[in-house]
């Protein structure tokens, strides 16, 4: 996995494709959005949504993964974006054990903490408020 912050306010990281990079995402990730002094409610929400996009990924899509991070502080916006290899020919190894009754509710909590959400190619976003 390597880092490279572009701007101040903006983060690209290449993540393995395995189902341990979806912690990694939030460790990094939780970093970067600490750095910039975001509440931690923000950084919370934020996280949520950063582990629900890299582990559908993980567990949907092809390598290679990139996860990308822009705050608009005018804005009060955050937008995340993982970007994956286009659609799995078969579901990958979970990110995280689970229970079956589990499974699919990933979109659902980023509908719910987000203002917006959607897919552009191989990449889903969303961008959540700050404040």
């Amino acid at each position: 996995m390597s880092a490279a912050r572009l701007l101040a306010d903006h983060g690209t990281w290449r993540l393995d494709h395995r189902p341990e990079s979806a912690g990694d995402a939030r460790r990094i990730s939780g970093r970067f959005l600490r750095d910039l002094q975001l509440g931690e409610e923000t950084v919370h929400v934020a996280l949520l949504a950063i582990s629900e996009l890299v582990t559908n990924a993980i567990e949907h899509a092809l390598p290679p993964l990139t996860l990308h991070l822009c705050h608009d502080p005018a804005a009060h916006r955050i937008w995340i974006e993982a970007t994956d290899g286009g659609p799995a020919p078969r579901t990958g190894l979970p990110a995280a054990p689970r229970d079956d009754d589990e499974h699919g509710r990933g979109l659902a909590l980023i509908a719910a903490v987000s203002e917006a959400h959607g897919t552009r190619g191989t990449t889903r976003w969303a961008f959540l408020t700050t404040g």
